[in-house]
């Protein structure tokens, strides 16, 4: 049996451990936090500043009143772009993946393999025809072509093709269509509440992958729309780079995550631990 003292000595060293992975993990954002707050020469100085500045403000006011990078409409650009994303994958990769998991129908594991297939091809080999594409539909350089091509995601289709056959009883289904419950109906009152676990963690997963998305919306869209990571390459572009300005507005662009998982990442937990207690 444990003695008392083995049992302090391994809940210290797994205390010890949690903190380092948590400093290890919030570190780049004190830093960056640190660096926001904080001149050029001061930034450029030896030893660094590990302590916070008193710029922060006038370095965030200066991000906003940019002349060249209109910030204010890049945070909004990609508020709208991630959520419109977020939204329509958690809604399509929740039907698909119903239908692939409980669904009897010809063709059913060749569209699975079809879903798997997409994952494997890496995303710089579509962005060429993809820029023709938008092109003739007439929208490249606009926010629906950065949101258009990102409404369906084979990863969330996947996802919740495999969350669904462990999470859902068929007998479940069954006892539904029974009592003269139709597809639409079930799916709405049984399968997606049992699904909320998973639905929320693709949801967060698309929102920072959607709201961190650079190359392509670098490519594609004009100078009159934005979003955060363009206008942050547009921030540090030239001949001069001001890192106090540059580190501003990363922070400013890195918060909407830290808001959105705050928010969320309870209601995350939390559904995992009710999937967790129901199975």
């Amino acid at each position: 049996m444990a003695t008392k003292t083995d049992t302090r000595t391994k809940s210290l060293a797994l205390y010890l451990g949690l903190t380092f992975a948590v400093l290890m993990s919030a570190g780049p954002l004190l830093f960056m936090a640190v660096m926001a707050s904080r001149t050029n020469s001061e930034i450029l100085g030896l030893p660094p500043p590990l302590t916070l500045g008193g710029e922060l403000g006038s370095n965030i006011d200066r991000v906003f009143a940019n002349a060249d990078v209109t910030f204010a409409k890049a945070l909004l650009n990609s508020l709208m772009v991630a959520s419109v994303a977020t939204v329509c994958v958690v809604v399509t990769s929740s039907l698909a993946g119903f239908a692939l998991a409980k669904l009897k129908f010809r063709g059913r594991n060749v569209m699975l393999l079809f879903v798997i297939g997409t994952m494997m091809v890496p995303v710089q080999l579509g962005l060429i025809p993809l820029y023709m594409l938008m092109t003739k539909l007439g929208i490249a350089g606009r926010l629906e072509s950065v949101t258009l091509p990102f409404l369906v995601a084979g990863f969330g289709v996947f996802m919740m093709r495999q969350y669904a056959q462990q999470a859902i009883p068929d007998e479940m289904i069954e006892a539904a269509r029974v009592d003269g419950a139709s597809t639409f109906r079930i799916f709405f009152s049984i399968v997606f509440p049992a699904l909320r676990p998973a639905a929320a963690v693709l949801g967060l997963l698309t929102f920072m992958e959607r709201w961190n998305d650079f190359l392509w919306p670098y490519l594609t869209l004009d100078a009159e729309h934005p979003t955060v990571q363009v206008a942050l390459s547009r921030l540090s572009s030239g001949y001069y780079s001001d890192q106090s300005l540059i580190m501003a507005g990363t922070l400013i662009g890195t918060l909407p995550l830290v808001i959105v998982f705050i928010v969320f990442g309870r209601q995350i937990i939390g559904g995992i631990m009710e999937g967790g207690l129901k199975a």
